[in-house]
């Protein structure tokens, strides 16, 4: 799985992007508000895991995680 953290612009919020191994997207969500998305998109026992990584993670890179 990759995670792209993606920052916003004005108005618009920053968001992470978790994607699969052929890059479709899993979830999209705001950085501020995580739980619902990860939890439809089924990685809700990970969730705190993933939240550790994004928190360090610049905005613009990505990151392949090992789930």
């Amino acid at each position: 799985m990759y995670v792209i953290k993606v920052r916003g612009v004005a108005k618009i919020p920053d968001y992470v992007q978790l994607r699969d191994e052929k890059f479709t997207l899993l979830a999209y969500f705001r950085l501020d508000r995580p739980e619902k998305a990860l939890d439809k998109a089924g990685f809700a026992e990970q969730a705190e895991y993933i939240m550790d990584k994004i928190k360090d993670l610049p905005f613009g890179q990505i990151l392949k995680l090992e789930l």
